[in-house]
């Protein structure tokens, strides 16, 4: 009889009494995956791919808030080129991209380098510098309208100087500027971190090496920790324009629901906002418009990564 062992003892081939019997190994069906997949796979097509398709459809139509619209063809797309406020919104959205994007590339890695550093004290600054990316934007920017009012404390200081009150919310360009500085000062720290991060992957024997041969502070911070950063240069480039150029709330809070002077600081994004809400809004129209903002950024994210490419190469 064959026999078989046990926790050392030998016994024979029959069933062990109190021995766990063999697990039997389950089939996964072949949906299985897909249930674990569905809640995301809902939320995308509810919150994401519903919206831009209704979008899309909606930029060929007529449609109004409370009348459902009728088949236009490209008619909201030609009247985007003879609308002067498209154009307004549109260079004002650029020159918005050209203002804060540089800033915010260069600015948060030179303060990752500065927070770096194991200094006294340097744990309060990292904090301050990273309190406004927290901070409600509503709450920003009321705090920057009250700083830059006519009245405000900046304006205050100012006449106190005899230097006289700068109309920094009621000029054309100082208001768009004012708004461009308030989206630089709150993402600083936003991107600082991502900085920190890339930071912490530099050999330090690079910079012990460029030092050895004599190179300088300006001249490390060029030659080894420019090109160590450059790929994180590019994502904060492309995140950073494509979030300057859908610019809504800095704006909107500073100039006002009507877009500053004669609406000369209105954006893109306040423009939709304007023209498709409301019982009276022009959803079609509106439509087109964030069909136009969508292909800009995404234009905007492939020219970046273009130019990377060709830097590489």
């Amino acid at each position: 009889m064959a026999l078989s062992t046990v926790s050392g003892k030998q016994i024979s081939g029959k069933p062990v009494s109190g021995a766990r019997p063999p697990r039997r190994v389950r089939r996964q069906l072949p949906t299985s995956p897909w249930l674990f997949a569905a809640p995301g796979l809902l939320i995308t097509g509810v919150f994401i791919l519903y919206p831009f398709v209704s979008t899309v459809i909606n930029s060929f139509t007529d449609r109004r808030t409370l009348i459902p619209g009728q088949f236009v063809g490209l008619a909201n797309f030609r009247e985007l080129l003879h609308d002067d406020m498209f154009w307004i919104g549109l260079r004002n959205s650029t020159l918005y991209v050209l203002g804060v994007v540089p800033a915010l590339v260069i600015l948060p890695l030179l303060l990752a380098l500065l927070v770096q550093k194991n200094i006294p004290g340097i744990t309060f600054f990292r904090s301050a510098f990273y309190t406004p990316v927290v901070a409600s934007i509503v709450v920003v920017g009321l705090i920057w309208v009250w700083l830059l009012d006519e009245r405000g404390l900046i304006n205050s200081l100012l006449e106190a100087v005899g230097i006289g009150r700068v109309g920094f919310l009621s000029d054309q360009w100082l208001l768009l500027l004012s708004a461009m500085a308030v989206t630089v000062w709150k993402g600083l720290g936003y991107y600082m971190i991502i900085y920190l991060a890339a930071l912490a992957n530099v050999p330090r024997e690079l910079h012990e090496a460029a030092s050895v041969d004599g190179a300088g502070a300006v001249r490390r911070f060029l030659t080894v920790t420019v090109p160590a950063v450059r790929s994180t240069m590019v994502l904060v480039g492309a995140l950073s324009s494509v979030a300057a150029f859908k610019v809504f709330s800095e704006v909107y809070l500073m100039a006002g629901p009507s877009g500053g002077p004669a609406g000369e600081d209105t954006t893109l994004v306040m423009l939709v906002q304007r023209t498709g809400t409301g019982l009276t809004g022009r959803v079609g129209y509106a439509s087109a418009l964030s069909l136009v903002v969508f292909v800009v950024t995404v234009a905007l994210m492939l020219l970046v990564l273009r130019a990377d490419r060709r830097e590489e190469t």
